[in-house]
């Protein structure tokens, strides 16, 4: 018989809807519940991809004994994070002070009033080495409520007291800066470089050692690092071959999917090679978005190519009917030769099944890829010998060493070599596949959105030819939100849809990714509809979420009466903090609607988490970022002419080539911008196409070069530091 979670939204619930334990969905049914019994409750936090959350569930959920305690003795809730990532992250920073790290499933116990006493990560279902089981844990908490009951409830008023000072601590203005806010910005510049240049793992890419996780807010820091030293200086090149030689890196790993597309979450190794399975569609946006910068800053098509893989596969895999787009692969699934589930059974091969498949091309790529017929993948790296007998793709060398030692030109080693590998997506394609977490999420829909509409802009040789899929893409999933998770009337974003179920309101970073994308999107149309929406929806960011007393963005609403402590989130992690997305985006809208309010609405975000960046700036190398707008004079390129035209098409793509200062864009002659801009503009006004071919002008603090008829004109402008009134009405 199913419990109450069979009728969630969320796959993950859903997952435990037939356990036997009583599980009830995060919300005030539960908490009644345990304030009438006056019993703790159990929250288990998880989703519906994590490989832990499914040994968890099957060791101790599905375990008729524990659940029996569990009922007895609790209130078990559920919580899937990627719903409510604010109260996820309220109880996480809970078990990072308690333990010292985190990760799920989060295991913690509340009082009924909703505060921590005690917590964990996974448990194992038995007492292990030292460690206590799961079931010890439940009779230990059990006994300490029965008859401690007092003490607990202090130490749950301590925690919230601490997490709270804490969290003040993070946005405290605390005595008068010592130094400009430039020299400062400066000085963390140059901080969390020297930061990253020292923990860089020369042998591998990457930072830190084992596990390794894709970051992309540190590669997003270093090439800002590379724009403003200029990506032709010794500087610049420095820190773009960072990113550079970390993209290789992981294109290379096993934790890339070189037979579909894509990456995984993360290696458990230094070498990239042995990941955890899941793929999460955060990751493939951002590092998407990481590919297609790094080719703006040196121009290798390796980097295009990366992003159009990881594009490939969402547009093929994660992309649902109506344009939006999944949030999730699991790890694990079905062995394709029985025996059960295990994780990455999807990816793994034997060298049987390469000759089966490929035949006569098997030994090439058996050589390029590293496959063994025992299996290549370490004991160290495979304690449960899970991989016994089975191989990880991960390339051994470049191509065209594979090529020479089979005899091949690089041209025919490339074309082996893809057609191999169609043949073996092929045969995958029949296997039993991972299971697809079919819940449209809002903010990563929009940051996969800003990847999309990037990429279709993009003049590099490799993305060419995709480009308008791109577009179109991009235009789908953000009319999806806009009719599935948009209510206009009261100007409500929604967090999650998943099988026509709405999960609830959504949160800062849903926001403020969604309006980083709709302006990501107006420079890849010009349409000035995109603007519109983002106005609006920055107006609703601000009302909801912006801290008046000491500035920056809290994770959940003023109005959310079921979060114990609003938080504002002080790390660039997985995803980038809601207030480091948000503070660029008013940095750009002020640059777009000429509204000074914005940007002092960013600098006071700047000033309030002033303390984090400059003593650690590598907690938040994506708030850095918009220290050169915040402090720098106004950039604007104008564009005027018909958007559809060639010659309007050649100055726009040049926009896009190489990294360089934040600016600007405007298109004057898109379906109702002039009157749009001019209105927020007035300098606007005069600016016009020269005889009906597209002009563009170069300004800074609204003085502008002379115009540019031709792209060669307008890369020579944008390098000029020749500077002409622009022409008034």
């Amino acid at each position: 018989m199913s419990n109450a979670l069979a009728r969630e939204s969320s796959p993950y619930l859903r997952q435990h809807a037939d356990n036997p334990v009583d599980w009830l969905p995060w919300g005030e049914r539960a908490f009644a519940l345990a304030r009438e019994k006056d019993r703790p409750i159990f929250l288990s936090i998880g989703y519906s991809t994590c490989h832990w959350c499914h040994v968890m569930a099957r060791e101790s959920f599905e375990n008729a004994a524990i659940a029996e305690r569990l009922n007895a003795d609790f209130v078990p809730v559920k919580l899937d994070r990627e719903e409510r990532p604010d109260v996820d992250r309220v109880y996480m920073a809970y078990v990072q002070a308690l333990t010292g790290q985190g990760g799920w499933p989060m295991s913690v116990w509340l009082t009924p009033d909703l505060k921590p006493f005690y917590a964990g990560t996974y448990f194992p279902p038995e007492d292990r080495g030292g460690r206590a089981g799961f079931p010890s844990v439940l009779r230990a908490i059990a006994r300490g409520w029965s008859e401690d009951r007092e003490h607990l409830k202090g130490e749950a008023e301590r925690v919230i007291k601490t997490l709270r000072d804490r969290a003040r601590e993070e946005t405290s203005p605390g005595a008068a800066p010592q130094e400009p806010l430039a020299e400062a910005a400066s000085n963390a510049f140059e901080k969390g470089l020297q930061y990253y240049e020292e923990v860089f793992d020369a042998e591998h890419g990457g930072f830190g050692g084992a596990p390794k996780f894709p970051r992309p807010a540190n590669l997003v820091f270093l090439l800002r690092c590379a724009a403003l030293q200029g990506v032709e200086s010794a500087a610049g090149r420095a820190a773009a071959g960072l990113v550079g030689r970390t993209l290789r890196a992981m294109a290379s790993g096993g934790i890339h999917d070189h037979v579909g597309g894509g990456f995984h979450r993360y290696a458990v190794d230094a070498a990239w090679f042995v990941p955890h399975f899941e793929k999460m569609l955060y990751d493939q946006a951002q590092i998407a978005l990481v590919a297609l910068e790094a080719w703006q800053a040196t121009g290798d098509e390796r980097h295009a190519w990366l992003a159009r893989d990881i594009l490939d596969y969402v547009l093929r895999d994660l992309t649902a009917e109506e344009g939006g787009l999944c949030s999730a692969e699991d790890a694990d699934s079905d062995r394709p030769e029985g025996g059960g589930h295990a994780e990455g059974a999807f990816y793994v091969w034997t060298y049987e099944e390469l000759e089966r498949i490929l035949g006569t091309d098997a030994p090439f790529v058996a050589s390029h890829f590293g496959v063994q017929a025992a299996g290549n993948v370490p004991v160290q790296q495979d304690p449960h010998r899970e991989f016994a007998g089975k191989n990880i793709l991960a390339q051994q060398r470049p191509l065209a060493e594979t090529a020479r030692a089979f005899g091949h030109s690089p041209e025919e080693a490339s074309e082996r070599l893809v057609s191999a590998l169609d043949r073996l997506r092929s045969a995958r394609a029949a296997r039993p596949r991972p299971l697809l977490d079919d819940k449209v999420i809002t903010a990563w829909n929009a940051l996969t959105i800003s990847a999309f509409a990037r990429a279709s802009s993009l003049p590099a040789e490799s993305i060419a030819d995709r480009r308008s899929a791109f577009r179109l893409a991009a235009v789908r999933a953000v009319e999806f939100i806009q009719s599935r998770l948009w209510i206009e009337e009261s100007g409500t974003l929604l967090r999650s849809r998943s099988r026509g179920i709405i999960s609830g309101e959504g949160f800062a970073e849903d926001y403020a990714f969604l309006i980083q994308a709709l302006l990501d999107l107006y420079e890849a149309t010009f349409s000035v509809r995109w603007l519109e929406w983002a106005e609006r929806l920055q107006r609703e960011l601000d009302g909801r979420f912006w801290d008046g007393e000491r500035g920056g963005y809290f994770n959940s609403a003023a109005n959310a009466a079921d979060v114990v402590l609003r938080l504002k989130e002080a790390y660039d992690g997985a995803e980038p903090a809601p207030t480091s997305v948000a503070t660029l985006n008013l940095l750009r809208l002020s640059g777009l609607t000429g509204d000074e309010r914005l940007r002092t609405r960013a600098r006071q975000s700047l000033a309030a988490f002033r303390h984090q960046w400059e003593s650690s700036p590598q907690a938040m190398p994506q708030l850095l970022c918009a220290l050169e707008p915040a402090l720098g004079p106004p950039r604007h390129v104008v564009l005027t002419g018909r958007p559809s035209s060639e010659d309007f098409s050649a100055l726009a793509a040049v926009l896009s080539e190489r990294a360089g200062p934040m600016r600007t864009v405007i298109a004057l002659d898109a379906d109702g911008a002039r009157a749009w801009f001019s209105a927020r503009h007035p300098w606007l006004e005069a600016m016009g196409p020269d005889g009906g071919q597209a002009v563009a002008y170069v300004c800074e603090e609204f003085v502008c070069r002379a115009p540019a008829r031709s792209p060669e004109a307008l890369r020579s402008a944008l390098g000029s530091a020749s500077l002409t009134p622009p022409p008034r009405p």
